[in-house]
C-alpha cells in the first residue's frame, strides 16, 4: 500500500486538535464504501486505499482510548492502531457484505496490543494466552467490581478476578501489583519535570451527535443481521456458536465437550460449520437489503 498522508498527532498539536482534524473526514454510505473496497483490491488505486483509511480513523482513537492506562504516549498508541488499520484496507474483501470498521477492529486491537506488550517489561512475565487475557483485562474487571481504587486486592476480589479471566489467583495478585502503579490519572506521563498528566490527555474525545447515531445504527443493523441468520443454526449450533464466539470469555473447546459428550475436535468443527452458515446467512440478507441478487 502507497504511503498515506494522515494527521499527526503530536506533542505540540495535542490530542484535541488530532480529533477535530480527523472529524472533518466524512463516514462513508455503505455503498460507496463497498465501491472504493472493490476499487482498492481490483486496482490498487491509492485515492480509494485513502478515503477508507480516513473515513476510519475516529475508530482508530476510538479504540486506543481504551489502551490509555498503560503508560505509553497516545500519540504512538494511535499511529500504531492506524497501522492496524492499513492492514486491514489491504487485506479487507468487500464481497463478503461486512463493513470495513467490523472488519478492521480486529486489526486495530491487535497492532496496538502487540505495541502495548512490546513496550512494556511486563512482557517478560510470559506471553501465553491466559497471561494476555489478565494483563488487557485486569483494570476492566477491577472496574467492574469496584475496585480500581483498590491497592491490595481483597481475597474474594482475587477469587473473582481469577474465576472471571480464568487465572491463578497468584497471577492476579502478581500482575494486580505491577500495574497499580499506573492507576492514577494525576500520574505524569514521562519521568520529565513539566511533562502533562494522564489526565491531560482524556480532553475533548467524545465523539460527535452524527458519530454516535451512525455507529448505533450501524450497530442495531449489525444485531438484526447476526440474530436472524442464527436462525439457520439448529438448538446445538446455536449454543455452541455463542459460547465460542460471542462471549466476553468464550468457552473453551474442553468445557464444551465434556458439557455434550464428544471430543474437542467436534466441537471445533461444528463451531467452524456454524461460523460459516451464519457468514453466507448475513451474506445473504445483506444483499438482498442492498437490493444485489445473490
Amino acid at each position: 500500500m502507497a504511503q498515506t498522508n494522515l494527521p499527526v498527532l503530536s506533542a505540540e498539536g495535542g490530542l484535541s486538535r488530532y480529533l477535530q482534524e480527523i472529524r472533518k473526514f466524512p463516514m462513508l454510505e455503505p455503498d460507496e464504501e463497498f465501491m472504493l473496497a472493490k476499487r482498492y483490491k481490483e486496482h490498487a488505486d491509492p485515492s480509494a486505499a485513502q478515503k477508507l483509511i480516513t473515513s476510519h480513523l475516529r475508530l482508530v482513537a476510538k479504540i486506543a482510548m481504551g489502551y490509555r492506562g498503560y503508560g505509553l504516549p497516545i500519540s504512538e498508541v494511535i499511529s500504531e492502531g492506524n497501522v492496524g488499520l492499513m492492514h486491514a484496507v489491504k487485506r479487507f474483501e468487500p464481497d463478503k457484505g461486512f463493513r470495513l470498521a467490523t472488519y478492521a477492529m480486529w486489526w486495530i486491537r491487535a497492532a496496538i496490543q502487540e505495541y502495548v506488550l512490546r513496550s512494556w517489561s511486563l512482557v517478560k512475565i510470559g506471553t501465553t494466552a491466559a497471561q494476555k487475557r489478565l494483563f488487557f483485562n485486569l483494570r476492566k474487571v477491577k472496574g467492574q467490581i469496584a475496585a480500581l481504587e483498590d491497592g491490595a486486592l481483597h481475597p474474594d476480589q482475587i477469587k473473582q478476578i481469577a474465576t472471571t479471566l480464568k487465572v491463578t489467583e497468584d497471577d492476579v495478585v502478581s500482575m494486580n501489583a505491577r500495574l497499580s502503579g499506573d492507576a492514577s490519572l494525576n500520574s505524569p506521563m514521562r519521568a520529565d519535570e513539566g511533562s502533562s498528566e494522564w489526565q491531560d490527555w482524556l480532553v475533548d474525545d467524545t465523539p460527535s451527535q452524527e458519530t454516535v447515531l451512525g455507529e448505533s445504527e450501524e450497530y442495531q443493523q449489525r444485531m438484526g443481521l447476526l440474530t436472524n441468520a442464527m436462525d439457520v443454526l439448529n438448538e446445538r449450533e446455536r449454543a455452541i456458536f455463542q459460547a465460542r464466539r460471542l462471549q466476553d470469555n468464550p468457552s473453551t473447546l474442553e468445557e464444551l465437550a465434556q458439557q455434550y459428550d464428544v471430543s474437542r475436535e467436534r466441537i471445533r468443527q461444528i463451531e467452524v460449520r456454524a461460523f460459516e452458515k451464519v457468514q453466507d446467512a448475513v451474506k445473504d440478507a445483506a444483499r438482498s437489503s442492498a437490493g444485489v441478487d445473490a
